[in-house]
């Protein structure tokens, strides 16, 4: 059987923060360590000496997480936060995993990270996931994701998202034992006789014409339908009646996004704002020669999206009973949605009953498993449910 606990501190004081989820973790463990804790802590934080006393007050086996750009758990949500989730199970086997330099060798860091999986090799669990979390702004994390499907054999679930900074995007950390690592990536591998679940919605609807990208490298796209970008997302505000301020372009663009045409649904790209050549900067890579259109939401579709990711991961568990889920959604969203973000997180309760949850925000969500819309994504709800 496997069972959770998550935890909270809202501790300016980041030792005594520490020490409080340690002291909550061993109490609903009767002092028993964990196999495996995942922490999301504000960048606010000494991460250092947070998870040190984390450490020291319930001494997990399999310990790490990253900086976030909000916290929640079932019960409560904001920022400045740090909160966790603790596992203990007789039928599942947990394994931390880590690797560095991301932003110069994206493979060798992919390598890094599952050569310690030790379900590549042992057949012994039938069903196989990991959580990922990465430093997302080292770039290419698409291709990131790629490589780990491909080391796996395409035999892992996996989710997660890119570790949070400040509202500059800045101090975005990862952690390991009890190391904070930039420009890094690390992962929990979980092996279970138990399916685990997960699921991935956005709810986002195409609100233009399809867009040819006909310039783009990297993050930057100069050029839609060979217009630049910029003038394309002018033209659109002007016919649904919104104001866009180069100068200060976010408020516009944390409501018009961009999706990838995929086939069979549209990946989320958040624009961040407009440069002085008439480009626009994006927070994930957009590919030259794509098919993109300007998406909307409303605060309604985005929290059925959430719910509806929870149902989908719920399903998969094949009649189990969930120990717990971790949910990541985008730092977008918490930006667009302000206050309304807590009725997302109340629609992922519902859809999840009596079980609790937690996660944070995330800079870009990871998620690949057989059937779902595979990727790195933007303001995607990723919800990953355990069982017991």
């Amino acid at each position: 059987m496997t069972i959770a606990t998550v935890a909270h501190a809202a501790h300016q004081d980041s030792a005594e923060a520490g020490a409080a989820l340690g002291a909550q973790i061993n109490e609903a463990f009767a002092g028993e360590r964990p196999d495996a804790l995942v922490l999301f802590a504000s960048p606010r934080h000494d991460f250092s000496a947070l998870l040190r006393a984390l450490d020291a007050a319930c001494h997990p086996a399999a310990l790490l997480g990253c900086s976030s750009a909000g916290e929640f758990t079932s019960q409560t949500n904001g920022v400045g936060l740090a909160c966790a989730v603790a596992l203990r199970s007789s039928q599942m086997r947990f394994h931390a995993t880590v690797g560095r330099n991301l932003s110069k060798d994206r493979q060798a860091a992919a390598k890094d990270l599952t050569a310690g999986f030790k379900g590549i090799s042992n057949p012994s669990f039938a069903h196989r996931a990991a959580l990922v979390l990465a430093d997302a702004l080292a770039g290419h994390c698409d291709v990131l994701v790629e490589h780990l499907s491909t080391l796996t054999g395409g035999s892992y679930k996996l989710f997660g998202g890119g570790a949070g900074g400040d509202d500059q995007f800045q101090h975005r950390y990862v952690f390991y034992g009890t190391e904070v690592i930039a420009d890094g990536v690390v992962a929990l591998e979980m092996l279970s006789n138990k399916p685990i679940g997960v699921g991935v919605e956005h709810g986002w609807q195409p609100c233009s014409q399809p867009l040819r990208v006909t310039e783009a490298e990297g993050t930057r796209v100069g050029g839609l339908n060979a217009m630049s970008a910029i003038e394309v997302f002018e033209e659109h505000a002007e016919r649904t009646g919104q104001k866009l301020d180069r100068s200060d372009a976010l408020p516009f663009f944390l409501h018009n996004v961009l999706g990838l045409d995929t086939g069979s649904g549209h990946k989320l790209r958040v624009v961040l704002g407009a440069n002085e050549d008439g480009s626009i900067a994006c927070a994930s890579e957009v590919p030259e020669g794509g098919t993109v259109r300007i998406m909307n939401v409303t605060t309604e579709q985005a929290s059925e999206a959430a719910a509806q990711s929870a149902r989908d991961a719920i399903q998969q568990l094949e009649g189990h009973k969930p120990a717990v889920a971790l949910f990541f959604d985008c730092v977008a969203t918490r930006f667009r949605m302000g206050k309304d973000f807590g009725f997302e997180l109340s629609a992922v309760q519902k859809a999840i009953g009596a079980s609790k949850f937690a996660g944070c925000n995330t800079i870009g969500q990871i998620a690949s498993a057989e059937g779902q819309f595979s990727g790195f994504h933007n303001c995607t709800a990723v919800i990953c449910v355990i069982p017991e």
